[in-house]
């Protein structure tokens, strides 16, 4: 599976979000991702990529967009 359709899958999922609204995504910008849902959608991300994200980053990946980001630092190419 590409990198893409994981990574949206795990906010897809994770949320039940319409794949048109990813890019504007932000934590707490909806009800659903709360801090209980955030743990759930890194463990969803660290599963698709096989990756064990830092601590600073797990508490950094606040949107769609820093997620992109974070996820070069561990090779993972969105």
């Amino acid at each position: 599976m590409e990198n893409k359709i994981k990574y949206n899958t795990a906010f897809i999922e994770s949320f039940g979000v319409d794949e048109s609204a990813l890019n504007d995504l932000e934590y707490e910008s909806i009800l659903e991702w709360d801090s209980v849902a955030h743990m759930g959608l890194i463990a969803e991300i660290e599963e698709a990529f096989d990756i064990e994200l830092e601590i600073d980053d797990v508490i950094d990946f606040s949107s769609y967009v820093k997620g992109k980001d974070i996820l070069k630092k561990y090779k993972v190419e969105i």
